[in-house]
């Protein structure tokens, strides 16, 4: 199995990207976009591996208060462009946790530094600068562990385990 952490968007949010991407088609630029299904914010990513309950297992410990995400510009990595979020204390703090559950559970993951960003599209052909995306906000309640495959159209996500908020 092919699994990472990641928070699934609101559908309010989603709204927003998915305007983003068409400004961006609009303009004509071109792509692998993401679709709107798929837009999500990964916070760790596992890869293969072969027990999505030992992840959980790892994760038992990991708690959080909702906390907001807000949309806020747009960026690139290359020709990879994304939408970034409002700098947010809560949600640095819960990924490292995530992380930190992980190490010490035995649990692989990309270690790379968390940068967090939603894809809008892959392999754009052209600049896609001075896309403005509406900043809508959304209450994170719920982590998921997400298993990822090909399937005939693209990459199909599907949730094998969620952790959910300390309601208080």
């Amino acid at each position: 199995m092919r699994l990472f952490l990641a928070i699934n968007l609101s559908s309010e949010m989603k709204a927003a990207l998915t305007d983003a991407q068409r400004t961006m088609y609009d303009r004509g630029v071109r792509g692998n976009f993401t679709p709107e299904e798929n837009l999500h914010l990964t916070l760790a990513f596992i890869g293969e591996y072969s027990s999505s309950e030992a992840v959980m297992d790892a994760l038992a410990g990991v708690t959080f208060t909702p906390f907001e995400l807000v949309l806020d510009g747009v960026g690139r990595f290359g020709d990879l462009w994304w939408a970034g979020l409002r700098e947010s204390a809560a949600l640095t703090a819960v990924v490292r946790r995530i992380r930190r559950a992980l190490a010490e559970g035995s649990i692989p993951f990309d270690r790379k530094r968390f940068s967090p960003h939603i894809t809008l599209i892959r392999k754009a052909s052209r600049d896609a600068a001075g896309i403005a995306i509406t900043p809508e906000t959304m209450t994170v309640r719920t982590i998921s562990l997400m298993s990822s495959r090909r399937g005939r159209n693209g990459m199909v996500y599907t949730e094998v385990g969620a952790i959910e908020a300390d309601l208080l």
